[in-house]
């Protein structure tokens, strides 16, 4: 048990690593399912570009959004902004709100350079997309010092239909698939670098000590584990509550719940601050002798619509 309980503490120690393992294998088995299952370049001048610049970075797009989407910081600030603009930059702090969005975007940005950086280390998107470029530089690039046959028939070359000798189609498609390969390096290594200069710039520039960031990023993960647990428990009692009411066809039993201000408070986005020894919005409201307690108009929420009507 012991064992198992170390191994377990491990893995959750590197959640993040695993995850964006797991994500790279994704895209991996992605890529060699887009190539081999649905791609099949068009081999002529005036398809190859958009043709396989669309394999290239459509998919790089789709993940682009949805890591957006599926992100909950980003709604978190995003919601009730168009009604309060006040709540993207609470207190006026427009640095700090600047500080998250870059974040939440540079977080959603993680599959798709994923993407972008396997399909050109592959190289079969990037050939058929530059064997379709028509500029007179490009052709010039990879077809000097040969025949007009290799300009009249580079954009065949990806197919294996040209007329060109098999050794002068093998030299295109290394020529190709070298360029490819150093773009996909290049996303690699400028992706890394980045990412460390950004970690490195984000602990300097820290208000607290990497022990204490570290208890705060464990108290933030707690804190929302239990959050979710507990209002999954009190959303039950407040149903079976009400169910019990309207069967039985009697007055329904006192049952607090926060206010609609104290919702408010404690969805914004919190910042750490040296003045107050909080770790999250929801641990300054309770700990606060002038919180709000007298209850308010409650809307009546339209779920299928994502609306509050009053």
């Amino acid at each position: 048990m012991d064992k198992f309980q170390t191994v377990l503490r491990f893995l959750m120690n590197q959640k993040a690593t695993i995850g964006y393992s797991f994500m790279a294998l994704l895209t991996i088995g992605g890529e060699r399912v887009f190539s081999m299952v649905s791609f099949q370049c068009p081999c002529n001048h005036d398809q190859n570009f958009a043709y396989g610049l669309t394999f290239l970075l459509g998919p790089a797009a789709v993940l682009l959004v949805l890591g957006l989407f599926f992100n909950n910081r980003l709604w978190r600030l995003y919601t009730g902004c168009c009604l309060n603009p006040m709540k993207l930059c609470p207190r006026g702090n427009c640095f700090g709100c600047f500080q998250v969005l870059m974040s939440i975007f540079t977080g959603a940005c993680v599959a798709p350079l994923m993407w972008l950086s396997v399909a050109l280390l592959n190289g079969t998107f990037y050939e058929c997309a530059v064997s379709g470029l028509d500029e007179n530089v490009v052709v010039d690039l990879f077809c000097k010092n040969k025949t007009m046959t290799c300009r009249e028939e580079l954009a065949h070359v990806p197919c294996g239909r040209s007329k060109l000798s098999a050794d002068e189609r093998m030299d295109l498609l290394l020529m190709f698939r070298a360029q490819s390969q150093i773009l996909g390096w290049c996303i690699i290594i400028i992706a890394t670098t980045t990412g460390l200069l950004g970690t490195c710039y984000t602990n300097c520039r820290s208000k607290v000590s990497f022990l204490q960031l570290t208890f705060w990023k464990r108290y933030m993960e707690k804190e929302k584990e239990h959050f979710d647990a507990y209002t999954l428990e009190y959303a039950s009692k407040l149903a079976e509550r009400n169910l019990h009411s309207f069967f039985d066809n009697k007055d329904p039993d006192p049952f607090p719940f926060p206010n609609h201000k104290a919702w408010e408070e404690i969805s914004a986005l919190y910042t750490f601050s040296r003045s107050e020894q909080y770790y999250s919005t929801l641990q300054r409201y309770v700990e606060r002798t002038d919180r709000d307690f007298t209850p308010e108009k409650r809307p009546v929420m339209d779920l299928e619509r994502g609306m509050e009507m009053s």
